[in-house]
């Protein structure tokens, strides 16, 4: 299992302020892409081994925050079913669902103390890093599956949303 020294105590303080602004500007983009999904397409999916775009929505939206949440509670556990009753019914709900909730699992996040954020935690046998690592596997993990996401938009008849600069459906713009 890999392991990691531990850093000194101003580290993770200012790695959580780092990460958590990082994730707030991500939240906006990944918000984008899930909102591009048009509902009449949600089962649409690029190939039969592929998930649908409704399923990788949810599935980036629901593991962010859960992802979060186990991080401040120092244990991961996967599957984690808490959400899986408050799945919405359209991709405006689950915008808003992500945004509510993400925001609020980062409060959970924000609010850790340095010893929380540097106690080694468990990550299903493969990883045994301080709590605050964590956070950059979260951002990873949106970003891989947002990426996928987008992917799917054109073919479904969806534009595409600028991400880290224009796209052909959304140029950038001087300003």
């Amino acid at each position: 299992m890999a392991t990691q020294a531990q850093p000194v105590s101003e580290f993770p303080i200012a790695y959580r302020q780092m990460m958590v602004d990082a994730l707030t500007q991500e939240l906006e983009i990944t918000k984008k892409v899930i909102a591009a999904v048009p509902d009449a397409q949600r089962d649409w999916r690029p190939d039969p081994k592929a998930r649908t775009a409704w399923e990788l929505a949810w599935h980036i939206a629901m593991e962010d925050v859960v992802f979060l949440e186990q991080t401040a509670e120092l244990k991961f556990a996967f599957p984690d079913d808490r959400y899986k009753s408050q799945e919405p019914k359209t991709i405006a709900e689950m915008v808003t669902w992500y945004d509510q909730n993400f925001r609020r699992a980062l409060e959970r996040v924000r609010a850790m103390t340095p010893q929380h954020l540097a106690t080694p935690v468990n990550f299903l046998g493969m990883f045994n890093f301080p709590a605050f690592v964590y956070l950059g596997l979260v951002n990873n993990h949106s970003i891989h599956h947002r990426g996928q996401l987008s992917t799917y938009l054109r073919p479904m008849g969806s534009k595409v949303p600028s991400i880290y600069g224009g796209s052909a459906d959304e140029p950038m713009t001087a300003g």
